[in-house]
């Protein structure tokens, strides 16, 4: 027990403190970053690792500097340098497809981490672990919770040409409706040569859309010519 408050808890910054911090770091980025390798994110296990032993690091250097120098230094500037700089790194984890936008929770998870790794190495050990703790249980639990009350939705654009005698927005927002599609705006155009018209809709649709069955019940409108889904650049 004595052995324990002396490395874990000790004031001073020694070389048995400062191991034993960067490998309970080491633990906690490891446990964060498993559950961001499971989910295939880009800012997965060794990432996570790297952020908290760094931010660790960096803390400990922090308090290190003002105790064996005897100087007035905060060591609170460092640590300030580690929660702007991190934001970069995040910021590398966001990913855009089309209009989706992937990675903003990852880099969430970057961010807090950097946080829970200067606490390690401030020795903020119980914070640390119940940090850790809550940071799973959000990417955990809370992200089965939020599956299941909030249906994912992703932005497309539909296209539908209809002849000019049958056209009818009314009846093909029906459709639409039918099938769970959330309109957001409605695009109108006119051919008067070819006598069409042609209805744009920017939409959202649940990953479990059947595309191809919306396009079959949208086939069966007399008059229609053509439809297509696309996903927004």
């Amino acid at each position: 027990m004595e052995f324990v408050e002396t490395v874990f808890y000790a004031d001073e910054i020694t070389w048995e403190t400062s191991a034993a911090r960067l490998l309970i770091s080491f633990i906690a980025g490891a446990l964060v970053g498993i559950e961001r390798e499971l989910h295939n994110q880009p800012a997965g296990l060794r990432t996570h690792i790297l952020i908290s032993i760094g931010s660790t690091l960096v803390m400990l250097i922090s308090v290190y500097i003002p105790q064996t120098f005897h100087s007035q230094a905060d060591p609170a500037r460092m640590a300030a340098q580690v929660v702007s700089g991190v934001g970069f790194l995040g910021a590398g984890a966001i990913l855009k497809f089309g209009a989706d936008i992937k990675g903003l929770t990852t880099a969430a998870s970057i961010w807090a981490m950097a946080a829970v790794g200067m606490a390690i190495g401030a020795g903020m050990f119980k914070v640390s672990v119940i940090s850790v703790i809550v940071i799973l249980f959000a990417l955990t639990v809370m992200n089965f919770i939020e599956k299941r009350i909030f249906s994912q939705r992703t932005l497309r654009k539909i296209e539908i040409i209809i002849k000019q005698t049958d056209s009818r927005i009314i009846s093909i927002q029906s459709i639409l409706k039918s099938y769970g599609v959330r309109i957001i705006s409605t695009g109108f155009e006119r051919n008067i040569a070819e006598a069409t018209d042609r209805f744009t809709f920017i939409v959202t649709i649940t990953p479990s859309l059947d595309v191809q069955m919306l396009a079959d019940n949208l086939g069966q409108q007399p008059g229609l010519l053509s439809v297509s889904v696309e996903f927004i650049r």
